[in-house]
């Protein structure tokens, strides 16, 4: 039995690829992911660990800001915040022709399937 939660849409008037902000609010991707289980992972920019993780990092949010000029791309809000102090909101981001921008990033390999306690491969 699959469940299907209906999301709502958010409305934006300026988008920039961090994870996401969306009028000037931080937000997390997490793609078909499950909150608190599941979602994506990208590379730190600013918290890297290396010169390698900032390296994909700038070329993981580069792909993200191309993606998200599709003018017909929804922001979906799955009603649940990250577990970080800023308490950002986990959205999803539909492409006009339905596919997940964060299945592209990980389609081609600019991001990875996020799991608790899973060490990240970025630095080696």
């Amino acid at each position: 039995m699959i469940s299907l939660l209906a999301a709502t849409i958010l409305s934006c008037s300026t988008l920039s690829a961090v994870d996401i902000r969306c009028n000037g609010q931080n937000m997390r991707l997490i793609g078909d992911g499950v909150p608190f289980k599941t979602g994506i992972d990208t590379p730190e920019i600013g918290r890297a660990k290396c010169e390698r993780e900032r390296m994909f990092g700038r070329e993981a949010k580069k792909r993200l800001a191309e993606l998200i000029q599709d003018p017909g791309l929804r922001i979906e809000d799955t009603g649940q915040r990250d577990s970080t102090s800023d308490r950002r909101q986990l959205v999803r981001i539909r492409l006009s022709d339905g596919r997940l921008a964060e299945n592209v990033l990980l389609a081609e390999g600019f991001a990875i399937i996020w799991r608790p306690k899973v060490k990240r491969p970025w630095c080696g």
